[in-house]
């Protein structure tokens, strides 16, 4: 049976008692095996004052391509609204200039500008009810703008921006990466300018996004390829796809819409050691979605159960995380697959025990039937 390809999505978790050094340290292992077994790119992502270690794509891009030989790697994804255009470009085509031919660069909306558009308003309750398509579950999608307008996350976009700064639209700013890259950059005033390194730099855009809206529109109109986020909005997933396929124009980049979707996964031996390793992913969760922001991974030995109210606020991503052994995770997989029409899937696996995460994507390669590299 011949499958999509099948990549990694990292957020170099810091597990309870342990230390962002080593998440990183962690994460150099994964990628070197990640890529022996045959995994397509290696993408991290980029979360800001939380128990992960991914703040600087671009950084850990470099430590990530300097460790590995050919394997793709890149940002899942850079938050523009963080960022300049020029600041991206930059950094990305440092990294590339260096190892030609092997980044990708994905790029997301920050919670920034929806905040500043929600502010004030109430947030109405998503329409659609939960379905199941092909054996996988799209629930009704999670209510995000209490979570958006949070005081941490709203603290947070203070931070990364300079005072005063506001974030631009997405697609001008997306316009912007795409001339620098070019090297075709020109001013509001007329001024050309261009990005070294950065001008000509033979790096993917993606566009990653979790619901049909403007992310997925402009990577369709744009031509680009889009990732689909069912890992952290099971339930906007089909919109998000519908909405980038619906928008496609053919470009100099894809004759035909390229989807990747993502999914949380942990694989072990047996479907019960695997649910013993998932055991403490909703008191994660709940760190998340609760506003707080990501809390060390917890220790299944010692995580304390949820009430009734924290498990209600998760639900929807513990029964979209496919657990199990090798076979039942591919399965899941390919139900996936199926449903979204995907071109290729992205799995993160997180799990407390650094070996229960490499065991985890090792174990799913080799079921995947992932060609491994010849060392």
């Amino acid at each position: 049976m011949t499958r999509v390809p099948l990549s990694v999505l990292d957020l170099s978790p810091i597990s309870e008692g342990s230390t962002a050094g080593q998440a990183l340290r962690n994460t150099l292992d994964l990628a070197r095996q990640a890529e022996e077994w045959g995994y397509e790119r290696y993408w991290v992502a980029e979360h800001h004052f939380v128990a992960a270690a991914s703040s600087s794509p671009a950084v850990l891009i470099g430590l990530i391509a300097a460790a590995t030989n050919k394997i793709r790697v890149g940002s899942a994804a850079v938050q523009i609204g963080h960022h300049t255009a020029a600041s991206v470009v930059e950094s990305f085509g440092t990294v590339d200039a260096v190892y030609p031919g092997r980044i990708d660069l994905g790029i997301g909306r920050s919670g920034q500008r929806r905040a500043e558009a929600l502010a004030g308003k109430d947030v109405p309750e998503p329409e659609h009810t939960e379905k199941i398509v092909d054996g996988i579950l799209f629930p009704k999608p999670f209510q995000s703008g209490k979570l958006i307008l949070s005081e941490r996350l709203l603290a947070s976009g203070e931070v990364l921006q300079q005072p005063g700064a506001q974030a631009p639209d997405f697609d001008e700013q997306l316009g912007d990466i795409v001339d620098f890259l070019r090297g075709e950059f020109t001013t509001s005033s007329g001024v050309p300018l261009t990005a070294t390194p950065g001008a000509g730099a033979d790096v993917q855009l993606w566009l990653f996004g979790s619901s049909g809206g403007q992310s997925a529109q402009v990577a369709g109109a744009r031509g680009l390829p889009f990732v689909a986020n069912y890992h952290v909005s099971p339930g906007t997933t089909l919109d998000a796809v519908e909405a980038y396929r619906a928008a496609f124009v053919p470009s100099a980049v894809l004759d035909e819409p390229y989807v990747v979707v993502s999914a949380d996964a942990v694989v072990a031996e047996s479907d019960s050691d695997a649910q013993y390793l998932a055991s403490s992913f909703p008191q994660w969760v709940h760190s998340i979605r609760s506003g707080h922001g990501a809390i060390a991974y917890p220790d299944p030995k010692t995580a304390v159960p949820l009430t009734p109210e924290q498990q209600a606020l998760v639900q929807d991503r513990v029964d979209t995380q496919f657990v199990g052994s090798a076979a039942t995770v591919a399965e899941k997989l390919d139900g996936l697959q199926k449903a979204t029409g995907a071109s290729e899937l992205v799995v993160t696996s997180v799990a407390h025990g650094h070996a229960d995460r490499v065991r985890s994507y090792e174990l799913l390669g080799k079921e995947w039937g992932l060609p491994r590299l010849r060392v």
